[in-house]
């Protein structure tokens, strides 16, 4: 044995431990640390020598325990930094030994057990006549004056147990986390962690604490069905699940911890909801999504129907059986029926919605009947929707029809939904066929003559229906006649003469109008406007709104033909229609042949009534005197230019020698034809295939004929 190293210390030593480098001293009077690698001494703190006995203890890494003053125990590493709360412990401890994570002191009369985890006395246990207190291989002996005693710790599982039945949750999970360093190999401690994990969870929910029990089950990774069975009745009928063993609680049901508080219970309901909603479609529901999903559908059916719809209407694995029968019995109709629809049992589904639309059954969730008439519309099983169709007409005929004009863009036509046989099946709904042709013919813009005259001749129908009942009112007259004026006029596809047959019959001289119009004869209905209904505004728009799209002699023609209409004579009111005829000349919309008019215009007319027209007419002509003058001016000075470079051109000779070739194909010229283009390229006439691209450079050439 060789000494390696002397350190001076300032007193005798009493009592000392090391650990790697450092080494912690009891003196007489104080404490203190020496570090081997430096020989450096830092002086600790002193201690009551005459009535306690010094205690130095390794409890770490570099870290020891040490008796301090006041009957503490204090910590201390090798920095000499104190980094726990101290122990409180008797005034006449006289030994102590250190087995994870407890601390064992020996007094007079008692050996107290500390943790060093949350340093907290755990036990007492009464020994009087202690001596010596000592740790020897991992095993902790006492002895007094005559025996010697062996304390034996119970395993770690079941101090966790003690603790976990006392509802001590957070000393037993401290004591679990730090239970790998007793010796416990990984798996089982993972094993042994997840499961108090587990039953703390299960604790707090008895303490209805629902935060806390929540992230234990996650972090515990509970097999949720654990918690669902807990609820009577919840888990599927077919599930094959039974409760761990040993049990991780002692719990029948939740009614032993709700103890009949129906409040109580729904806030174990909804933490049971809110705890399958996050674990659903997480690793955690693997494999049990028949089990999360059905119980949420039953949870959702009692207490919240928004979330059930949606549960309903989305991918699930709810199980059937179970399912239709809790529906049912909560009134559920909607959501049955949704989940019929979702399942592919579309009869099932709407023989639920026609009777909640019909009354016969109740369901507050339940959107209406305009929600059937919207999956009608999609529904490809065309034969069911067939069945349904006189139903829904019954229902609303405006409405219904959109089962027939709001089908899917992606749908292949069918043999079932021609137009022609929707039609033949809505000739009794009159409301109804009228709707679907508007569709076919100002949205789906179908160019059939049988549909445009079809509509045209229901409007009619409407409106004579309306003429002939005392109590209707105005305004739907004006609304029905603005609807079939509006086609009439917008249409060019219905059989005119068949519409004017019928209206002919009546006082509907503004219909009458548009229908000769159609037949091009317009000066009866010009004649109409004016001298049926006077309304000259309409006369003017009428020469308008018919020459739009025509040419300038046609637009001439049908002011003319008004023109003339105001000054007939044979009507015996010309003198009465001056004023519209002078209104009509001032118009900036109205256009006339100006020398037509002036040889029209009656003799005893003044020059004052037309002095605007013949000023209008005047300044008119002028401008486009000066316009056609410029225009010629601008052509003739670009005729001059061209003339110009012509000549510029000219001045330069050509010279085509023996020795000069063409550009194309390399041969010399054999008589004095040629082409040069302007970039002073020149071939045979029979290269230049095309005069405006030279054929060597590819180059454009302006196209401009001089």
């Amino acid at each position: 044995m060789n000494m390696m190293k002397e350190v001076t210390i300032p007193d005798v030593p009493i009592l000392m431990s090391m650990d790697r480098y450092c080494v912690c001293i009891a003196m007489a009077t104080e404490y203190c640390l020496v570090d081997t690698d430096t020989l450096q001494v830092t002086d600790l703190f002193p201690y009551e020598h005459e009535t306690s006995i010094p205690v130095v203890k390794r409890v770490g890494k570099e870290e020891f325990l040490l008796s301090g003053p006041g009957a503490l125990g204090m910590f201390v590493t090798s920095a000499g930094m104190s980094q726990r709360p101290p122990l409180k412990w008797s005034e006449s401890v006289c030994g102590v030994c250190y087995a994870f994570p407890y601390i064992v002191a020996l007094d007079e009369e008692f050996l107290t057990v500390h943790s060093v985890l949350d340093q907290q006395q755990k036990q007492t246990i009464p020994f009087s006549g202690g001596k010596i207190l000592g740790d020897y291989d991992g095993k902790l002996y006492i002895a007094s004056n005559k025996e010697v005693y062996s304390l034996v710790p119970l395993p770690v599982e079941k101090q966790i147990t003690a603790l976990l039945a006392d509802k001590r949750v957070e000393e037993a999970l401290t004591l679990a986390k730090n239970a790998r360093k007793t010796g416990l190999s990984k798996e089982m401690f993972r094993r042994m962690y997840i499961r108090i994990q587990q039953q703390a969870g299960f604790i707090k929910l008895a303490q209805y604490e629902f935060e806390e029990a929540s992230q234990l089950f996650k972090d515990g990774k509970l097999d949720i069905r654990e918690l669902i069975s807990l609820f009577p009745n919840l888990l599927p009928s077919s599930t094959k699940f039974s409760r761990a063993q040993p049990p991780l609680h002692d719990f029948a049901d939740i009614r032993q911890i709700v103890r009949s508080d129906k409040a109580r219970l729904n806030e174990c309901k909804r933490f049971l909801i809110g705890m399958l909603e996050d674990i659903r479609g997480s690793s955690l529901a693997i494999d049990m999504k028949e089990d999360v999903d059905t119980t949420l559908l039953k949870l959702y059916a009692e207490c919240d129907l928004i979330k059930l719809q949606k549960l309903v209407s989305t991918e699930n694995a709810c199980k059937l059986e179970d399912s239709f029968k809790i529906l049912e019995k909560n009134d559920c109709h909607h959501a049955l029926a949704t989940l019929s629809r979702l399942h592919g049992d579309n009869e099932s589904a709407l023989q639920i919605w026609v009777k909640l639309s019909d009354g016969v059954l109740q369901d507050d969730s339940f959107p209406g009947f305009e929600f059937v008439f919207n999956f009608l519309s999609v529904l490809s099983e065309h034969d069911l929707l067939w069945r349904h169709i006189d139903w829904a007409l019954r229902k609303d005929q405006e409405k219904a029809v959109m089962i027939f004009t709001e089908r899917p863009a992606t749908e292949t036509s069918s043999e079932r939904l021609r137009p022609d046989d929707v039609i033949a099946f809505l000739s009794s709904y009159p409301k109804a066929i009228i709707r679907y042709l508007e569709f076919l013919v100002f949205t789906k813009k179908l160019e059939k003559e049988k549909y445009h005259t079809h509509l045209a001749v229901l409007y009619l129908d409407a409106v004579l229906q309306l003429r002939k009942e005392s109590q209707s009112e105005k305004t739907q007259q004006d609304l029905a006649r603005s609807k079939l004026r509006h086609m009439l006029q917008t249409s060019n596809l219905y059989r005119v003469q068949l519409i004017l047959g019928k209206v002919k019959e009546t006082d509907m001289y503004a219909e009458c109008a548009i229908l000769y119009g159609k037949l091009e004869e317009h000066d009866k209905a010009l004649r109409i406007l004016v001298y049926k209904l006077q309304d000259y505004g309409a006369a003017e728009n009428y020469c308008h709104v018919n020459s739009l799209g025509r040419d300038k002699t046609y637009r001439r023609r049908l002011f003319q033909i008004l023109l003339g209409v105001y000054l007939d004579p044979l009507e015996g009111k010309q003198d009465s229609l001056i004023a519209p005829a002078i209104t009509l000349l001032n118009s900036d919309i109205a256009d006339f042949d100006n020398i037509r008019v002036l040889q029209i215009i009656p003799d005893s007319w003044s020059v004052g009534l037309v002095t605007k027209f013949l000023t209008h007419t005047l300044r008119h002509n002028m401008h486009s005197c000066r316009t056609t003058k410029v225009q010629r001016m601008l052509a003739r000075g670009e005729n001059l230019n061209l003339k110009s470079v012509l000549c510029a051109e000219n001045k330069h000779p050509i010279f085509v020698g023996d020795d000069r070739v063409c550009k194309v194909c390399n041969q010399a010229f054999v008589d004095a034809s040629f082409v040069r283009y302007p970039n002073g390229t020149i071939t045979h006439v029979h290269c230049a295939r095309n005069r405006s691209v030279c054929p060597v450079t590819g180059k454009l050439f302006s196209t401009k004929k001089s």
